[in-house]
């Protein structure tokens, strides 16, 4: 295990604009988002639009048989049902959060199976989607714990952009069947990830709510990062353990002790 680094202050290249300065750009998103290119990639290969940085941090993973599974799998279940997110969008957590740029992780399990919903960021819905329970708790936590007012919407961006990496543990779902894509290799990627996150030089925080999240807590370097755990945000568990237990500020507490900005966790209205 590695020699635990000294707090120091980010590079330059590590520096994140805050939701508020970058409004103008978000809008801009919002309109445009869906037009990259798509799919899992060809066998062996990476998928095309995951970023490069992400592609030599986990080049090792492209030509495993668990990884050339998971590719033929998902191409089938696109070609016979509905799967979220769409193609372009199951790497968003990757695109908006490059490697050398994330400083938070909060670990999700698999995407929403609602139709319209989902987009490449766990527990984040597209614009004019009704917030689903477990963000609506997140947001009444984050009222609780630095005040900041309840949004409309659930599009959670603006974080992923600050180096707030929004990963589920699983990247696709069968259209209205949780939990449909579990144990076809996701799991295994993502694990990867989150290995390779964890031995990141650079102090971060990983955010786990809930028993399933906190099984990866052996993938981390726990004397080099930060662990915020807690119970899930669900409606079945946000009270015996997640209300109160104010993780947003712990985390910019622990950002400023290692030399990082605070993230602003004010998610902006976005245009009607």
């Amino acid at each position: 295990m590695a020699r635990k680094s000294a707090p120091h202050k980010p590079s330059a290249r590590r520096r994140r604009k805050s939701a508020g300065a970058d409004e103008a750009d978000l809008f801009a998103e919002v309109e445009a988002e869906g037009g990259a290119i798509s799919a899992v990639g060809l066998p062996g290969q990476a998928p095309p639009e995951l970023p490069g940085n992400w592609q030599e941090v986990l080049a090792g993973e492209f030509n495993k048989p668990y990884f050339r599974k998971l590719q033929a799998f998902v191409t089938e279940e696109r070609a016979n049902y509905e799967v979220l997110p769409r193609e372009e969008e199951v790497f968003n957590a990757f695109h908006y959060t490059p490697y050398d740029e994330a400083r938070v992780l909060i670990l999700g399990q698999d995407p929403y199976p609602t139709p319209g919903n989902a987009h490449g960021l766990c527990f984040s819905v597209k614009p004019g989607v009704a917030i689903p329970a477990s963000l609506r708790s997140i947001f009444r936590e984050l009222h609780d714990d630095l005040g900041c007012k309840v949004p409309w919407n659930g599009y959670l961006v603006p974080w992923a952009k600050q180096g707030v990496m929004l990963l589920n543990a699983v990247l696709t779902v069968r259209a209205y069947k949780p939990n449909s894509h579990q144990g076809k290799g996701w799991e295994e990627f993502t694990d990867a990830a989150i290995h390779a996150l964890g031995q990141n030089s650079d102090p971060m925080v990983f955010v786990l709510w809930g028993s399933y999240a906190q099984k990866k807590v052996p993938l981390i370097d726990t004397k080099r990062h930060t662990i915020i755990k807690s119970a899930h945000p669900s409606p079945l568990s946000a009270k015996n353990g997640f209300f109160g237990s104010r993780p947003f500020s712990k985390i910019n507490t622990t950002l400023r002790k290692n030399g990082f900005p605070e993230i602003d966790w004010q998610i902006p209205d976005l245009p009607e």
